[in-house]
């Protein structure tokens, strides 16, 4: 048996691999992160964010973050005539489309850009309990709604690869 290494299948390679550190990182952050900033204080949680949202954008989440995009609409592309396998990678691609990056730019960061022009010391104790109950709950709900469709999306990418190299065999 020869392996074929083609664009279609470095493209899909790297949608597969885009899409798992994606969901990866979600995940993480749900395991780890809100688990911890639940535990602290209201005014460290609102500080720990912005700084945490600042942080995040950079060039190594901007390739994971819209590279999977990309990515998994070209090899959505390149597998238009491949039946099942367009379909599943097709489904993770508006999987992510819809419920990784549509739920991150309509939901997660309006939030984030609401608390960033927030000047936390200006802010008396009622405001801040207040912004962070409006904040934070909202927030990790779509967090919540991202993560389980980057984790989707990524397993539909996969399950296309393997039943690609099934229909090749």
């Amino acid at each position: 048996m020869q392996l074929e290494i083609s664009i279609r299948s470095i493209t899909l390679l790297s949608a597969i691999l885009l899409t798992g550190l994606s969901a990866g990182l979600f995940f993480a952050w749900s395991v780890s992160v809100i688990p911890g900033t639940r535990k602290v204080a209201d005014m460290t949680y609102l500080e720990t964010m912005q700084s945490i949202n600042r942080a995040i954008l950079n060039p190594a989440f901007f390739l994971i973050f819209f590279g999977s995009l990309i990515v998994l609409a070209a090899a959505s592309f390149q597998q238009y005539w491949n039946g099942l396998p367009y379909q599943l990678i097709l489904a993770a691609t508006l999987m992510y489309l819809i419920g990784t990056f549509g739920v991150t730019a309509f939901g997660n960061v309006p939030l984030n850009d609401s608390l960033e022009v927030l000047q936390l010391h200006d802010l008396n104790p009622n405001q801040i309990v207040d912004f962070r109950k409006r904040y934070e709950v909202p927030w990790n709900q779509l967090h919540l709604v991202r993560t389980i469709c980057a984790v989707l999306a990524f397993l539909l990418a996969l399950l296309s690869a393997f039943q690609g190299t099934k229909e090749m065999i």
